[in-house]
């Protein structure tokens, strides 16, 4: 998985939602990534394809992608390497590394739909992305060949796709254990047998980290990422006690709240790991659940013997993130709390951050598995689901191939 900032190319469909297809004037509202005719990736051949180009130094383009460096060849140009092209620091988020990369354009093309099933495939003809060495690619998965970035920069495809079809700066994402679907735009999101998504939805706002928590960046330059304001943990509705210092973050970026799946599970500052999962444990010992030994990378583990299953997962204590007030809170059910590990064991899925994290709670992709979240950049703010599992349907049950 992938911070929010950056999400691989691998089986992820990103969906326009397009009103009105049969309008002279086709403009999509929401859509998905089927295809890219020459994909941003981490290219190594060949040097340009048709319709890439890469831009001089000081262009508009340039300008756009903050890009501060000028690029030159002292042996002759070659591929990913031109003279005079202006030059950016792409990262890979897995590995906390980054590297030069030339800024370039190309043509994208990507799937509408209605909000209820595919339509027309559309174009943005003039795509900007970074070409970034192939030693980037090192820690990723078998197969993905790029990080298409989703952060607050002006060619993230957020910014780029809301200038290109003219709707606001809005994308939402479900993750699945099975296929997951990103929108671009506004709604409905129709997930089988019928249910709306935009229906489920609770809003808070997102924050803004004055200091970036990129790989590399410039001096001075925010955070990409997207955070949130947790205010307080709840387990089994009952408040736990934490230094609530730690849930703001300070003027050098540190703290605070962030969403991110380049962590698998939740990761927790060691203080609010301990409090958390103590209360966890003693709220599971009144249902007559048994704590065994931790299984890596999870301190806190249980025998399954005791541990009922239903829809909403395994039948545990719940965990609240309270938000900006008492009545908004992101309620984390079992099925997204509870890791089996084997047939005899079953672990509570959030890990020990340590003592002096950047963030002290990351919001993991364990976590967000069939939970709806909608990133409205405009107006910073945050729509969430609890899981979809609630309302008998799941991230992977968006119609993906059928007209009908």
């Amino acid at each position: 998985m992938a911070s929010l900032q950056y999400l691989l190319f691998t089986s992820f469909l990103l969906f326009f939602v397009a009103p009105g297809l049969a309008q002279q004037s086709f403009r999509p509202r929401p859509w998905w990534f089927q295809s890219l005719k020459t994909p941003p990736h981490f290219n190594t051949s060949p040097f340009l394809t048709k319709g890439h180009h890469l831009f001089l130094c000081g262009s508009a383009q340039c300008s756009l992608a903050g890009a501060n460096e000028c690029g030159d060849c002292f042996d002759g140009p070659r591929p990913r390497c031109n003279n005079n092209t202006c030059v950016v620091e792409p990262g890979n988020t897995f590995t906390n590394t980054a590297g030069p990369g030339e800024v370039a354009q190309d043509v994208v093309s990507l799937q509408s739909t209605n909000g209820r099933n595919p339509g027309r495939v559309v174009t943005v003809p003039r795509f900007l992305f970074a070409c970034a060495p192939t030693s980037l690619l090192q820690g990723l998965a078998n197969g993905v060949v790029g990080m298409a970035g989703f952060g607050r920069h002006r060619i993230g495809l957020p910014s780029q796709f809301s200038a290109a079809f003219s709707f606001r700066r809005k994308f939402s994402i479900c993750l699945s254990s099975a296929n997951g679907v990103i929108f671009f735009g506004d709604g409905p999101y129709v997930f089988l047998p019928g249910v709306d998504a935009l229906e489920s939805l609770t809003f808070t706002p997102l924050f803004i980290n004055p200091i970036s928590t990129a790989p590399s960046f410039p001096l001075g330059e925010p955070s990409a990422e997207y955070f949130i304001g947790v205010k307080s943990i709840k387990v089994n509705e009952k408040p736990v006690s934490l230094n609530t210092t730690l849930l703001s973050i300070n003027s050098e970026g540190v703290g605070g709240t962030k969403i991110s799946i380049v962590n698998p599970y939740t990761t927790l500052e060691a203080s609010i790991f301990k409090a958390v999962t103590e209360a966890f444990i003693n709220k599971a010992a009144a249902r007559n659940i048994t704590r065994v030994a931790g299984v890596a990378p999870f301190e806190v583990c249980f025998s399954s013997r005791n541990i009922v299953g239903t829809r909403l997962g395994a039948a545990v204590p719940s965990i609240d993130l309270v938000l900006q007030n008492e009545n908004t809170f992101w309620r984390i059910f079992g099925a997204n709390s509870m890791v089996k590990v084997s047939r005899e064991v079953t672990c509570l899925g959030f890990v020990n951050g340590g003592s002096n994290p950047q963030t002290s709670i990351v919001i993991g992709g364990y976590q967000l598995e069939d939970t709806f979240l909608q990133f409205d950049l405009a107006t910073s703010r945050l729509g969430f689901s609890s899981t979809l599992l609630g309302r008998q349907t799941t991230c992977a049950n968006f119609n993906f191939t059928s007209n009908a």
